[in-house]
């Protein structure tokens, strides 16, 4: 491995990079799961009744949570990724990094707190 390559992986847009890269995983990690969800309608409503009753579980509420938080930082990503290709280059940029993560962070903690109450 070369010197400077600990260096870049320390950078904040190499983070912003993985945080994006991993969240449009995870996405698509969920994307099959709620096209199954989705097959539940086609079956019968007793069907997705009974899917329904099992999301009411805290586990799944998490799981709501953190498919938001996912959302919001992929789509945070994605507009720094556009601001980046369509507007003129200004520096390092690290204000675009921190109001993503700010903006992921309000929406998930919203979201926690549309759960709670």
């Amino acid at each position: 491995m070369r010197k400077n390559d600990y260096r870049a992986r320390t950078h904040p847009a190499w983070w912003a990079f993985l945080v994006h890269r991993l969240s449009g995983l995870g996405l698509a990690v969920f994307l099959p799961v709620h096209f199954w969800a989705l097959g539940h309608a086609i079956t019968g409503e007793a069907a997705l009744d009974g899917f329904l009753r099992a999301t009411d579980q805290p586990l799944f509420k998490f799981g709501e949570w953190g498919l938001v938080v996912l959302l919001s930082l992929h789509l945070m990503g994605g507009i720094r990724l556009l601001l980046i290709e369509f507007l003129p280059w200004t520096g390092l940029r690290k204000n675009w990094l921190a109001f993503g993560l700010g903006a992921s962070t309000c929406t998930g903690l919203a979201f926690l707190l549309a759960l709670i109450h």
